[in-house]
């Protein structure tokens, strides 16, 4: 799954964050302050930075990260709506930038497209190997086994396995799997190339197709990877 690590002093809002991350599916870590975020930065695949922190401000700390040659995607938070502090936030190597307060979902948005931008459509970072029992999805490689046995697959079969495995047990409607694995510009409105997908990716990696327990539907919502 895709770490995000949150640097906020403020607990309130770390853990309204935090909730609304996870809830999406994200692995989130904590750190309240600069010296506890520098031994967990490495570990995530985004950073979200306060800027007013109680041992130093976020524009030093995002200067420290890019410093030590870290290339994780960072969005900066402030209360302050002022241009210059975007202006020095995206000099110091910053990635995007919010003023609070600010809307959960504009804020999720904005970290799926960095994400997107960084790591490719479907996120999938170097060396992350997914496990669902007996079957595996290494996205560096873009190769998927059960049992050990490799399993082929189209490249939009791939992207579409692993956005869903990315999102186990989330159920994700037939406009979402467009956007994410065909982009936005793909023909809008017509979700039955969806549904041929996932019935030519059932007949792959199902142990029986007729009755799928890995990629199941979700009436009324669209489709899930199930874990047991």
């Amino acid at each position: 799954m895709t770490t995000i690590l949150i640097v906020e002093d403020n607990d309130a809002v770390a853990l309204g964050l935090r909730y609304g991350l996870e809830k999406e599916g994200f692995t989130v870590l904590r750190a309240a302050n600069s010296a506890e975020s520098h031994p967990l930065a490495a570990d995530a695949d985004l950073i979200i930075l306060d800027i007013r922190l109680p041992d130093g401000d976020g524009f030093e700390l995002c200067r420290q990260f890019r410093s030590r040659g870290l290339k994780q995607p960072i969005l900066m938070l402030t209360a302050r709506d002022e241009l210059i502090d975007k202006v020095i936030g995206l000099e110091v190597g910053a990635d995007d930038y919010m003023t609070k307060p600010f809307e959960l979902r504009e804020l999720i948005a904005r970290i799926r497209a960095l994400l997107r931008r960084t790591y490719g459509p479907l996120s999938t970072t170097t060396g992350v190997t997914l496990r669902f029992d007996d079957l595996e999805i290494d996205l560096a490689a873009q190769r998927v086994t059960r049992n050990g046995k490799e399993i082929q697959l189209t490249g939009t079969e791939f992207k579409l396995l692993a956005f869903l495995a990315q999102h186990p047990d989330q159920p994700q409607d037939r406009e979402t799997l467009i956007e994410q694995v065909w982009g936005y510009d793909y023909f809008v409105g017509d979700a039955r190339t969806v549904d041929v997908h996932v019935r030519n990716l059932r007949r792959k990696i199902e142990r029986d197709p007729q009755s799928p327990q890995t990629i199941v539907t979700v009436r009324g919502s669209g489709y899930k990877l199930a874990v047991r």
